[in-house]
């Protein structure tokens, strides 16, 4: 499973990595130190806190698109994109549906079964979802 950095956290989380400690030290996210020292974040509980602060109403201010100036991810055509991590994801035989919590922002998109296997979907992977009209694509980062 992956593991997330308390700077890439936040990203995610749409908040700053201040806070992110405050709230592994506070005991809300669960980390774990890595044998440079680093605290981590495992992806599963990174994504059950997403879904958590949501919920809450607690979302980040950054907003869709990680407008905080971070530019080492894909260029694209797509103007509402929204970095976050997958929530759920839910197999047919044929089609899936995958849930991206980005910031305050739930978003599920209804792909192929074999395109969720093809990009390896899974909770707690980071990803990102697009948004065209009525379609949502995803992006692996």
């Amino acid at each position: 499973m992956r593991s997330y950095s308390m700077g890439r956290a936040a990203r995610l989380l749409g908040v700053s990595p201040d806070t992110v400690r405050r709230w592994a030290d506070a005991g809300r996210l669960p980390t774990r130190r890595d044998e440079g020292g680093r605290r981590l974040v495992a992806g599963e509980d990174l994504a059950a806190f997403a879904v958590a602060l949501a919920s809450e109403g607690s979302g980040g201010s950054a907003g869709p698109g990680g407008s905080d100036g971070d530019d080492d991810g894909p260029h694209t055509s797509v103007r509402n994109s929204f970095p976050g991590i997958v929530t759920a994801v839910r197999l047919g035989d044929v089609a899936a549906q995958v849930e991206i919590q980005a910031g305050p922002h739930r978003l599920v998109s209804l792909l192929t079964r074999e395109a969720v296997e093809e990009l390896g979907l899974a909770v707690g992977v980071e990803a990102v979802a697009r948004v065209k009209s009525t379609n949502v694509h995803i992006d692996r980062m």
